[in-house]
């Protein structure tokens, strides 16, 4: 008898075509969502940018004002003509007026304001997601190194026209009866070229060290602190648990403690840097003043001056010499107005970018 069972080939069934099973109780992960408070991963960076720059330009311009306080107090010449902030407020508006007196230097602000503010956030937001998301790296350095480095490729814009605004709110009006300042500029326009003409496209660019010596660590620390207080918030206010933003008051808060305990902590730098960028160029100090550039007649008394701070780029050396001339008093000099000026300024600052990054998610037109 024949057995056609030998006969018959065997054909092996490619694994790929065999029958599985899904195996069951084997959970699959639940996809990762960001961290409430801590990440944006949802907004594109050009939203992040383009709502950083609104919440920038109208923060500095709301804060403007107190901001030219605080340089007239750094960068004084008589101690006692600006002595504390409301003080130093009124004298300013009764004297000098609002455009010229304490808007001083505005629309060197805003030359820089908006294009500084767009590429902070952009890189912030860019770096920030690539440390955590990809990197791994824990959340508090991610955060610090993200503002260090968004502050540092923003400084290249924002530098000129700090060191622009800082002189023009210094001068306050043209032809000042009532401040000697050493400068004495007709407009912004006037100011670069005079600035430019005399002391060269590098004078643009003083105080650049010591303004990096405060605004890298401030944005460091500002945004570190930002993002903890903001979970720490998220945590709080239970009511948020599932939403993507702060109630109000959360969104204030946490904006206006980092900011104010990040300028607090700064302030010293922020001095050296006020009157590097307003002392005239070591190697072109005229014997006899140019006609844009002149001191004007003071009638204030000039009992209770300064004493010089020795003319230097050097950080190090500036630090020493306000120290030494005027102690720890000097170094900390207009820290009142300057922590009101970071708290509300970043208050209203991050509170926009939040709200214009929401307002954005809900629109399809960008």
């Amino acid at each position: 008898m024949w057995n056609f069972t030998s006969s018959i080939p065997i054909v092996n069934t490619p694994h790929h075509l065999k029958c599985k099973v899904p195996p069951k109780d084997i959970p699959e992960d639940p996809p990762k969502e960001p961290k409430k408070g801590v990440s944006n991963a949802d907004s594109s960076l050009f939203h992040c940018m383009l709502a950083g720059g609104v919440g920038g330009i109208i923060g500095d311009t709301v804060m403007h004002s107190l901001d030219t306080v605080k340089t007239r107090q750094q960068g004084a010449p008589n101690i006692l003509k600006y002595k504390n902030m409301i003080q130093s407020y009124s004298t300013i508006l009764i004297e000098e007026g609002v455009r010229r007196g304490l808007y001083g230097g505005y629309s060197a602000a805003m030359l820089g304001s908006f294009p500084s503010a767009a590429i902070f956030f952009g890189t912030y937001e860019f770096t920030k997601r690539k440390m955590i998301t990809d990197w791994g790296i824990n959340d508090t350095t991610s955060h610090l190194v993200s503002g260090f480095l968004g502050d540092f490729i923003s400084s290249f814009v924002y530098v000129p026209s700090e060191v622009l605004k800082t002189r023009l709110q210094l001068q306050g009006k043209y032809n000042n009866e009532h401040f000697f300042s050493g400068y004495n500029y007709r407009n912004l326009r006037d100011a670069a070229k005079t600035i430019t003409k005399n002391e060269g496209v590098r004078a643009l660019f003083y105080g650049y060290n010591a303004t990096l010596a405060r605004d890298l660590p401030f944005s460091a620390l500002q945004f570190a602190f930002y993002e903890k207080f903001r979970e720490a918030a998220f945590s709080f206010d239970k009511k948020n648990a599932n939403s993507e933003s702060l109630t109000l008051p959360f969104e204030i808060l946490t904006g206006a403690a980092a900011g104010g305990l990040a300028g607090i902590i700064t302030t010293p730098c922020d001095v050296v840097k006020t009157r590097l960028q307003t002392q005239r160029s070591p190697s072109n100090l005229p014997d006899t003043p140019t006609m844009t550039h002149i001191p004007v007649n003071n009638t204030n008394n000039n009992n209770n001056k300064r004493q010089p701070v020795v003319l230097t780029d050097s950080i190090f050396k500036s630090f020493k010499a306000v120290y030494r001339t005027e102690g720890l008093i000097g170094l900390f000099s207009g820290v009142g107005p300057r922590f009101v000026w970071t708290s509300i300024q970043s208050s209203i600052m991050l509170l926009l970018y939040q709200m214009t990054l929401t307002q954005l998610r809900k629109s399809s037109v960008l």
